[in-house]
């Protein structure tokens, strides 16, 4: 099966000159969307994972039925300031400034085995801040695991911990495309 065949590439979004790969159209194909959680649920199942972790938030979108599969707990990495209760925050640099994601405290514990799982890898500054985060509140990273990655901005090599991806993306899928 070739993802690409099945995503969305919507060409100067968020902001011009980015191609945003939009897994909306994965979610509209059931069929589609099964066979990406079963693979992405056999992965995980071969780490002995103890708890699936999910990045804001597409992130959900891929953790939490890989969980519901493995019958594993579930958590979620969000942005400062949407979770309830005593949080662990993690701050993280962008290109421009800072970021931070939190997890509710106690969600993790001592030793505990997490996989994380997320939509795309870019850049590799929100997953590797989550992984910071796990192993701050006492955990260890088993996998970091996305669906696509756009393999051009190098983001897994900012990856202290494995990392695994079902498709490997260009920056600009249309190139090849607009020049034959």
């Amino acid at each position: 099966m070739n993802l690409l065949d099945h995503i969305d590439i919507i060409p100067d979004f968020p902001k011009p000159g980015i191609n945003f790969y939009d897994i909306q159209s994965l979610l509209k194909k059931p069929e589609i969307w099964a066979k990406i959680t079963d693979i992405l649920s056999d992965k995980v199942k071969a780490t002995d994972a103890d708890l699936i972790l999910g990045i804001e938030s597409r992130g959900f979108l891929t953790g939490l039925p890989v969980a519901q599969q493995l019958n594993l707990p579930f958590g979620m990495i969000r942005k400062k300031g949407k979770l309830p209760g005593n949080t662990i925050a993690q701050s993280y640099e962008l290109e421009y400034g800072t970021d931070t994601i939190e997890i509710q405290e106690g969600l993790i514990e001592s030793n505990m085995k997490v996989a994380i799982l997320d939509d795309l890898l870019a850049t590799g500054g929100t997953m590797k801040a989550t992984g910071d985060l796990v192993r701050n509140a006492g955990g260890e990273i088993v996998l970091g695991l996305c669906i696509i990655e756009l393999f051009e901005l190098g983001g897994k090599d900012k990856l202290d911990f494995p990392f695994e991806n079902l498709f490997d993306a260009p920056l600009d899928p249309f190139a090849n495309v607009m020049s034959a």
